[in-house]
C-alpha cells in the first residue's frame, strides 16, 4: 500500500475498526475514523487513537473528500449510505481481514482459515491447540476475538483464522494455505439478501486457498468445493480416498497420506474429542484436515485435541440433579446449531426460545421430535416454536414461561426439572439469539447454570 497516496477512512470504532486504525496509523497512513455512537467506551478508544494521530469524528457518518480507501466494520451492510457513497466516489471498500492480508510482511505466517454457520470458534480453537501441540507458535484470530491485523506481524509460525460471512464479504484477495467451510445453513439472510449470497460469501475462503477443506456431509459445503481440484473432504462416515473420517471409534486420514487409495493414518479416537457430540467430532475433523494441510503429524492431532479446552456455553455439562443431566448450549443461537445439539442426546427436555431472526424452526422440531420428552419455552419468539411443536410433536408436553424479569430462568429450570425423568437431559439449546432478554448468549448460559445450581442446592 502506498502510504503517501492513500487517505483512509475507518468505518466504526469497534474492536476491528480500532485495530485497523492503529495498524494504519503506525504505517504512516492519514486515517479518519467515523463513529455514530458517542459513548464513554467510544470516547476512550478515540483518545487512544488520537494519540497516534488518527482523527475521530462522531455523529452520523458522512464520507470526507479525498478518500481512496474505506475499511469498514464487518457488521455494516453494503447498502449503508457511507459505503454506497464511497463506491460512487471511486473509493475501494474492504474489511479489516482484507487489510490484514494486504499488510502482511514478506515472511508473514501462513493462514489456515475456516468459516461456517456453526462451530467456527470451537474448530479454530481446536486447530490452534493442534498446531501448538506440533510445536508451532500459533494463534487463533479473526472472528474469534483477536483482530487479525494485530497478529500479522507477530511472532507466529501460523495463524488459525476464523472468518464470518460479513468478514469474507469485504475480502477479495485472501489466499490461505488451506481454507475450510464447516457447514452452511440459513443465517444472516437479512444482511446478505439471499441464501445464495450468504453461501457465496462463505465460499470466498476457498477462492485462492492452497487446499480446499469441505464437509462431505453438508450439501452446501460440498457444492461450494466442487470447482476446486485440490479439495479434501471430512465426514462422520468411513472416509473415501481424499477424505478424513471415522472408522469404528477412530478419526482417520485418507487424504494426507502417501497412498490415499490403499492406506490411512490414525489421528485420534472419539474419546479425545471434548465435549463429545457428533457435530463436535465434525469440528475436530475439520481442524485436523487444516492442520494436516500444514504438515502436522498425526500424534500432534491427538495431543492437541486432548489438550483443547472448550469455550463456555457450548454443550457444557452444568450438573446432574436427580439423575437428570443439565447441559448449557446457549451458543446454539440458530436452528442449525440447535439441531446439532439436540442430535447429541437421546431423551431431552428442551429449553428453547429467544430471537429467531426470521428463521424457520419446523424442520428442527420435526427432526428432534422423537427425542423430546418435554419443552420449556421463553423469550420473544417462543410462540413460533410452540406452534412448530404443536404441528410436529403434538404429544410432547410444552410449558410457556412468559416475562423478561430476572427470575424467568429459575422458573424455566424448575419447569424443566418437573418434566424430566431419570436418564433425561435438560438441554438449553435455544435456537434463537439472546438479546431480547440478556446481554448475550453468555449471560443467558450463566443464568441457566446459576438456576441449575440453585435447584441442586439443599
Amino acid at each position: 500500500m502506498d502510504a503517501e497516496a492513500v487517505s483512509v477512512v475507518v468505518a466504526g470504532l469497534g474492536v476491528s475498526g480500532a485495530a485497523a486504525a492503529r495498524a494504519l496509523a503506525r504505517r504512516g497512513e492519514r486515517v479518519t475514523v467515523l463513529e455514530a455512537v458517542d459513548g464513554e467506551r467510544q470516547r476512550a478508544a478515540a483518545a487512544d487513537l488520537e494519540a497516534l494521530g488518527v482523527k475521530v469524528r462522531f455523529g452520523e457518518p458522512a464520507l470526507p473528500e479525498g478518500v481512496s480507501l474505506v475499511v469498514t466494520s464487518p457488521g455494516w451492510r453494503p447498502a449503508h449510505p457511507l459505503l454506497v457513497a464511497a463506491e460512487k466516489a471511486g473509493a475501494e471498500v474492504i474489511g479489516e481481514v482484507e487489510l490484514a492480508w494486504r499488510l502482511r510482511g514478506e515472511h508473514a505466517a501462513p493462514w489456515l482459515a475456516l468459516t461456517g454457520t456453526n462451530g467456527k470458534t470451537t474448530a479454530v480453537r481446536m486447530l490452534a491447540s493442534i498446531l501448538s501441540a506440533a510445536g508451532h507458535r500459533a494463534l487463533a484470530v479473526g472472528n474469534v476475538g483477536v483482530p487479525i491485523v494485530e497478529a500479522v506481524d507477530g511472532p507466529y509460525d501460523v495463524l488459525a483464522v476464523e472468518l464470518s460471512s460479513f468478514q469474507l464479504h469485504w475480502s477479495s484477495s485472501l489466499a490461505p494455505l488451506a481454507g475450510a467451510v464447516l457447514n452452511v445453513a440459513p443465517d444472516h439472510i437479512d444482511w446478505h439478501g439471499s441464501m445464495e449470497e450468504y453461501a457465496a460469501a462463505k465460499a470466498r475462503v476457498f477462492t485462492a486457498a492452497g487446499t480446499v477443506v469441505f464437509n462431505a456431509d453438508d450439501a452446501w459445503s460440498s457444492r461450494l468445493a466442487e470447482p476446486y481440484a485440490s479439495r479434501v473432504g471430512f465426514t462422520l462416515a468411513v472416509p473415501r480416498p481424499g477424505q478424513l473420517g471415522i472408522v469404528e471409534d477412530l478419526l482417520v486420514d485418507r487424504a494426507f497420506v502417501a497412498d490415499p487409495a490403499s492406506s490411512a493414518e490414525e489421528l485420534a479416537s472419539l474419546e479425545d474429542v471434548r465435549p463429545f457430540a457428533p457435530h463436535n467430532v465434525s469440528n475436530a475433523l475439520a481442524a485436523a484436515a487444516l492442520a494436516r494441510a500444514h504438515g502436522v503429524p498425526p500424534e500432534a492431532v491427538r495431543r492437541g485435541l486432548r489438550e483443547f479446552t472448550p469455550d463456555p456455553h457450548r454443550i457444557a455439562h452444568v450438573a446432574t440433579v436427580g439423575d437428570v443431566d443439565y447441559v448449557d448450549d446457549s451458543k446454539a443461537t440458530n436452528p442449525h446449531a440447535a439441531a446439532a445439539s439436540l442430535a447429541a442426546y437421546p431423551s431431552i427436555v428442551w429449553i428453547a426460545g429467544g430471537q429467531l431472526k426470521g428463521a424457520d424452526v419446523n424442520d428442527l422440531v420435526r427432526q428432534a421430535a422423537p427425542r423430546l420428552r418435554g419443552a420449556v419455552l421463553l423469550g420473544a419468539d417462543r410462540e413460533l416454536i410452540r406452534r412448530a411443536l404443536a404441528r410436529h410433536a403434538a404429544n410432547v408436553p410444552v410449558v410457556d414461561v412468559p416475562g423478561q424479569d430476572t427470575g424467568v430462568m429459575d422458573r424455566v429450570v424448575a419447569e424443566a426439572a418437573r418434566l424430566a425423568s431419570p436418564g433425561d437431559t435438560v438441554l438449553l439449546a435455544p435456537a434463537g439469539a439472546s438479546l431480547d432478554m440478556y446481554a448475550g448468549y453468555g449471560a443467558r448460559g450463566e443464568a441457566f447454570a446459576a438456576a441449575v445450581h440453585r435447584l441442586a442446592a439443599p
